[in-house]
């Protein structure tokens, strides 16, 4: 099956609008109201009467994935009948666009929505052209709409208008002859987000679907606590507003203009009871199958909103979460790196002009997996192709030297010689934003590959070009900084192998100069020795202050190292992939590759 035509965009209008993708939702097909005129299901579905359903898809958290994601990374979780789980392979920009102008076919009212992260820590085939890619993409997807997520903001809010604008990267320029960048089609939306100065929104907050008389309102914005997971640069000067405040805000501007059919896509979100996708989020009643920041901020935002799309937590769920009024409203997320997309039916009566929402039981919701056993989208396949020509040459840029394969998540021991590496360069680029840095860890999950030696292509053995270092570390997380008591260190140390991490130890990647022993005989925290725990051969003191490096995946508490998220005086850092590239310029040649790190901080006892 080819791709199909990008559908004509004069069909509907948006009023309004600013986006900055990534979200989820769920089909919603509401009871009808007694006495409405057309109420059968074919005049609602075919637009005829006075109820239209209107299919709304979705998804979150995209974050650059043109190619399908590698490893775990490009997997789901399906429940099975007999309760057992099933990893199904998704994602690809090839196969989401399929997926979705599948799903749209036969509907006559079809609005694609996402709920941010669209961009942003995304893979080197985007990710190297300031993903200019992904925005070219999402054109081609036929995106309407999308909110702001965190990651919009890693380049600064000159670079996110750029997005959404079009034109040359300020500093690389246009990266194909003739041809500049035409910006999204489709509006960022950032409600919460304010101009310190003028305290106006930096983008449309909200914009209206229409079509054929019926209008959708849609309400953007991200987390507040956005500038907590990005750099200090990356939101300066801007303004983040509490989420429920905004939503309520601009539902009630919406509805004075005479829209009351209002979705909020919003960036943040929350932590199912179950990893798949499929699992049945009500199933111990509203609002029991999900917890986390979207719970609270579902429960307080006004009834005038009658659909929530979310992201940030790249979980899959569709759950319904009653409103203030007691009201059922959807609440969804579609995972991420566009492995899931959410199909929702909105049915909206013509008289109300709102969508209808009664009890429990009238609603219905799927997630639906981007499966890669489906025909290729080919334009998207011709978008992957001239992009990989023209990274080519940026990714076999020589960055490093090394003596040998240095293995990280090819590692079979707790510490990999890869994960030495990458700390003892975040310690490195730490102690040149504040020298009296301590020492530095990195979650193990966030090293996405090997270094190898043997020649690949065109460069020689040894060489680590861009392209691989960038493989290794694709999150374009930041180097944060943060004081930590001995007594919290030793705390997260032991929380690699105790509480959620117990069963399946997450051991942290230390720099040089701090050992430790780990008893795996023995259990839970007990497994760390706390007498071992030295720095610099000096026991580490539980009343001393120490300043520690780590990513900002790990200064927010994330893999449950909840302890390194109560860190004081932070200070966000830049990028960690130039930290490493940095590092390996500076300490290994062609005549003097890096030795392979020895990986003995951590002595294991089994």
């Amino acid at each position: 099956m080819s791709a199909t035509p990008q559908r004509h965009r004069t069909a509907r209008r948006l009023i309004g609008g600013a986006v900055a993708l990534a979200a989820a939702a769920g089909v919603m097909a509401a009871a009808i109201p007694a006495g409405a005129e057309g109420s059968g299901d074919d005049g609602a579905r075919k637009g005829s009467g006075r109820l239209v359903d209107v299919q709304l898809l979705s998804f979150n958290d995209f974050h650059g994935n043109l190619q399908p994601p590698a490893g775990s990374s490009g997997q789901v979780s399906e429940l099975q009948p007999d309760g057992t789980a099933k990893k199904i392979d998704a994602g690809g920009v090839e196969y989401l666009a399929t997926s979705l102008r599948d799903a749209r076919k036969g509907h006559k009212y079809s609005v694609t929505a996402a709920a941010g992260d669209m961009i942003g820590g995304s893979p080197m085939l985007s990710g190297l052209f300031h993903d200019e890619p992904t925005v070219e993409a999402l054109n081609k997807l036929d995106l309407d709409v999308t909110s702001v997520g965190n990651h919009e903001f890693d380049e600064g809010r000159t670079e996110l208008t750029r997005m959404q604008k079009g034109g040359c990267h300020p500093k690389d320029g246009c990266y194909e002859d003739g041809k500049k960048f035409n910006g999204a089609d489709f509006p960022f939306l950032a409600a919460n987000v304010t101009d310190e100065k003028t305290d106006k929104p930096i983008l449309k907050p909200y914009t209206v679907w229409k079509k054929n008389g019926v209008k959708i309102g849609f309400i953007g914005l991200t987390l507040e606590g956005t500038p907590d997971v990005v750099t200090a640069e990356g939101v300066k000067g801007l303004k983040f507003h509490d989420e429920i405040e905004t939503i309520n805000k601009y539902a009630k501007i919406l509805d004075k203009q005479g829209v009351k059919s209002i979705v909020t896509l919003i960036h943040e979100g929350g932590e199912p009871a179950s990893a798949s996708y499929n699992y049945n989020c009500d199933s111990s009643g509203a609002g029991d199958g999900t917890s986390g920041p979207i719970t609270e901020i579902a429960k307080g935002v006004t009834p005038k909103v009658d659909a929530m799309v979310t992201g940030h937590t790249h979980e899959a769920y569709v759950c319904t979460i009653p409103d203030p009024s007691g009201k059922p409203r959807m609440v969804t997320s579609a995972s991420s790196f566009g492995k899931v997309f959410t199909d929702t039916t909105l049915t909206y009566d013509r008289k109300t002009k709102d969508i209808v929402r009664t009890s429990v039981k009238s609603v219905k919701s799927a997630n639906h997996v981007v499966r890669r056993d489906v025909a290729k989208a080919t334009d998207m396949t011709g978008l992957i192709e001239r992009w990989s020509k023209i990274a080519a040459p940026v990714a076999n840029r020589p960055v490093g030297f090394i003596a040998g394969d240095i293995p990280g998540r090819g590692a079979t021991t707790p510490e990999q010689p890869l994960g030495d590496l990458i700390a003892d360069a975040q310690l490195a680029y730490a102690k040149t934003l504040d020298p009296k840095t301590d020492l530095a860890l990195m979650n193990s999950g966030g090293i996405r590959s090997d270094l190898v030696h043997k020649a690949s292509g065109a460069e020689g053995d040894g060489v680590v070009t861009y392209g691989e270092a960038f493989t290794v570390q694709p999150f374009a997380n930041t180097v944060n900084l943060a004081d930590l008591t001995g007594a919290q260190l030793i705390t997260a140390l032991q929380q690699q192998v105790s509480g959620a991490n117990e069963a399946s130890p997450r051991i942290l990647q230390i720099s040089g100069g701090l050992t430790y022993t780990l008893d795996m005989t023995k259990t839970g925290a007990a497994r760390v020795v706390v007498d071992s725990v030295k720095l610099n051969g000096t026991a580490i003191d539980p009343a001393k202050t120490y300043r520690v490096a780590m990513n900002q995946f790990l200064a927010g508490g994330g893999d449950g190292y909840t302890e390194l998220g109560k860190g004081k005086n932070p200070l966000v850092g830049g990028d960690d992939l130039k930290a490493l590239n940095d590092y390996l310029a500076a300490n290994s040649s062609a005549e003097k590759p890096l030795a392979v790190p020895a990986a003995d901080r951590i002595t294991v006892v089994k």
